[in-house]
């Protein structure tokens, strides 16, 4: 039974955003408390779905009338616990889910400035659909851009398969609205390429995860479209190759897009879901390298170019044809999917890390992943962003999930990486936050947080341990 504090908060909530954007039932609640991979979940009084910046600012002043938490959710395909509440605990305070996904509108493209405004809720799809329309293209491409939203990406400073060419969320935002603890809208979404004028909102909040302020809408930078485009997948005979592969792309070919990763592992798992055999294989293949060219005419002759003089290959398969590249595209975008499959199967939700360790350091880390994953019984399937060194570590079948990420990720902080490159730190990595920053890191950015939430409302528990 709620109490009458309760039935006052949803009351107050329900005049806010309307009666029938406050869910409270547990039915409709249930998928808003567990996030994609179902590792994480929690539960929450009620989910509350504000359609404009005004409405976000009245949810967040009630929430702190009652003294409840809130939690900033859009499309919930987050992997490190970040978008849903905590697990129940004694003493813990109430939580609300605020969920973004009615802010979806997306301004005009100004084509002159390269920019577009959209809202927290606006998928990447739609993003890029609208910068299509308008004979531009987006930045930020990842297999989730169905449902990912640019909130989330914003918030996590996303990256994917682009970063090599324009780099992360972070650099794609060039004017931010924002609502602070206080119910404050702050920030502006001029999007002016020259601004010395303090404090950048943009800066700050993209990576927050949440905890500063909660992402209303953004001015995102648009980038040219690139109508020839050039795929290739290449079998390498050792990880070396494929970082010598990748120093000779970046020296050659102008119109890099992209340089994927995929393990073995992941290869025949992949194949295996999508029923269909890799179009390069070899028993001599250590490891498998994606390399998308894009530019205004076509780019093929130089990419072939480097291939033909690249020692280590052992097969590739190169195409410009639009059906033929979705096909082999679809061996590294739908690895996540057939990971789920897997894990499904078994049971038991994937155990996965986001990491990167500088170039030189890959095949360290693959050894000590899969010394953990063996140590565990678990079957390990990596694949990433090899030109960034970001590989993402999933374990599927893990029993001891913890002793895992204690082994890779004092591995990864002492081969000099980080513990997470682009899905953010959320609940899942804050014991090991301290590998990576040391005490007056920690310190500062705690310092910043309180500055602007002194109550700890906004995402507890994320980026530091809940309560400090």
């Amino acid at each position: 039974m709620q109490s009458a504090a309760q039935v006052d908060l949803i009351e107050e909530l329900s005049l806010a955003v309307g009666a029938a954007h406050v869910l409270v039932d547990d039915d409709l609640r249930a998928a808003y408390e567990v996030d994609w991979t179902g590792r994480y979940q929690g539960p929450c009084n009620a989910v509350v779905r504000p359609n404009s910046v005004e409405e976000v600012a009245a949810v967040i002043r009630i929430c702190a009338v009652y003294d409840v938490t809130l939690v900033p959710q859009a499309g919930n395909t987050g992997l490190v616990g970040g978008s849903v509440p905590r697990p129940a605990r004694s003493g813990a305070r109430s939580a609300i889910v605020m969920s973004l996904t009615r802010l979806t509108r997306l301004g005009r493209v100004d084509t002159a400035a390269m920019q577009v405004t959209a809202e927290a809720g606006v998928t990447l799809t739609t993003w890029r659909e609208s910068a299509h329309n308008a004979g531009l293209d987006t930045p930020v491409d990842f297999a989730a851009r169905d449902t990912a939203t640019i909130g989330g990406a914003i918030a996590t400073n996303a990256g994917g398969s682009r970063v090599l060419r324009f780099g992360t969320m972070r650099r794609q935002v060039v004017g931010i609205e924002a609502v602070t603890a206080k119910g404050a809208i702050v920030g502006s979404l001029g999007g002016l390429p020259k601004e010395t004028a303090g404090l950048h909102w943009p800066s700050l909040l993209a990576g927050s995860e949440g905890t500063l302020a909660v992402i209303t809408a953004a001015r995102l930078r648009l980038v040219p479209w690139f109508q020839h485009t050039a795929t290739a997948l290449v079998a390498v005979k050792s990880i070396e190759s494929g970082i010598r592969l990748l120093a000779a792309l970046r020296r050659s070919v102008t119109s890099l897009d992209a340089v994927e990763v995929i393990a073995p592992a992941a290869m025949r798992l992949v194949s295996d879901h999508i029923g269909q055999p890799p179009p390069v294989s070899s028993p001599e293949a250590a490891l498998y390298v994606m390399v998308d060219c894009a530019d205004h005419s076509d780019p093929s002759e130089q990419l072939l170019d480097v291939l033909s003089q690249a020692d280590g290959i052992v097969d590739s398969a190169i195409t410009t044809d639009a059906v033929q590249r979705k096909r082999l595209v679809a061996f590294r975008d739908r690895i996540t999917e057939a990971i789920a499959a897997a894990s499904t199967e078994v049971g038991v939700p994937t155990f996965k890390l986001d990491v990167a360790v500088p170039l030189d350091a890959l095949g360290d880390l693959i050894k000590v992943a899969q010394g953990a994953a063996d140590a565990d019984g678990c079957r390990l399937v990596p694949f990433g962003h090899l030109a960034e060194g970001n590989l993402h570590l999933n374990h599927i079948g893990a029993s001891h999930p913890e002793r895992i990420a204690d082994t890779v990720l004092s591995a990864v902080a002492s081969l000099g990486g980080t513990i997470s490159a682009e899905h953010g730190i959320g609940v899942a990595k804050v014991p090991w936050m301290s590998l990576i920053r040391n005490p007056a890191d920690l310190d500062a950015q705690a310092a910043i947080r309180t500055a602007l939430d002194p109550a700890d409302m906004l995402n507890p528990g994320v980026l530091h341990p809940q309560g400090t």
